[in-house]
């Protein structure tokens, strides 16, 4: 772990990790302790794949030393820091055919069926590693190395909001609709990313998540 300043208006504290590793609870702990209990002068802190970066008001005067140790008092760091809260979501899948284009693809490539391709990814722990690509799009960790699957040669121009898709050793969600990439297996009904929610996006980097699988029927129903 250490600390690495981006320009003179950000830090970032990079835990050493691969994306395809799953973060441990001292990157999460950092993250929330940063958020709930900001340093002077931050003004926002974004976590990634192994690194969580704090950006600073430019008129904040702190030296590179000073904000660091600010940022390591938050405690986020001490060693044996563990997962000592985790927030699990359940997110509702339906894996119907008409509402997974790929399904079949993938099925074909794991040597399964494709209700077997359901049945693992639902049946997978995931973590959300990082959120991006558009307003609240998981990036989860935990995919079965089964369905590894590797992306679209071309993206699709339009996803709709709620498919589930397998972008390589991930899986993620699409909040809204917008082009992608990945392989569609599902959709959920929920709404993952609503600008009049607090906060707006349904999941955040730390979350654990499972995914639960839903008929078409109940999929039309829910409201």
């Amino acid at each position: 772990m250490r600390f690495a300043p981006l320009g003179d208006a950000a830090i970032a504290v990079d835990f050493g990790l691969s994306p395809a590793g799953v973060a441990p609870g001292r990157l999460h702990s950092l993250t929330r302790a940063l958020q709930q209990n900001p340093p002077p002068g931050a003004v926002d802190v974004v976590p990634a794949y192994g690194t969580v970066t704090v950006f600073y008001d430019d008129g904040e005067g702190s030296d590179f030393a000073t904000r660091c140790a600010a940022i390591e008092s938050r405690g986020g760091l001490m060693v044996g820091a563990s997962d000592d809260v985790e927030v699990w979501v359940e997110i509702p899948v339906c894996y119907d055919a008409e509402l997974a284009p790929d399904l079949a693809r993938v099925a074909a490539q794991a040597q399964c069926a494709e209700a077997e391709v359901a049945a693992l990814h639902a049946a997978g722990e995931y973590r959300v590693q990082a959120v991006g690509f558009s307003p609240g799009f998981p990036y989860l960790a935990g995919l079965p190395e089964r369905l590894h699957t590797a992306r679209l040669a071309t993206p699709r121009t339009a996803v709709p909001a709620g498919s589930v898709g397998i972008g390589g050793a991930q899986t993620g969600i699409y909040p809204l609709a917008t082009p992608g990439g990945w392989n569609l297996i599902g959709r959920t009904p929920l709404r993952l990313f609503d600008l009049a929610a607090n906060p707006p996006a349904r999941l955040r980097v730390g979350d654990r998540v499972r995914f639960k699988a839903i008929t078409r029927e109940e999929f039309a129903a829910w409201k």
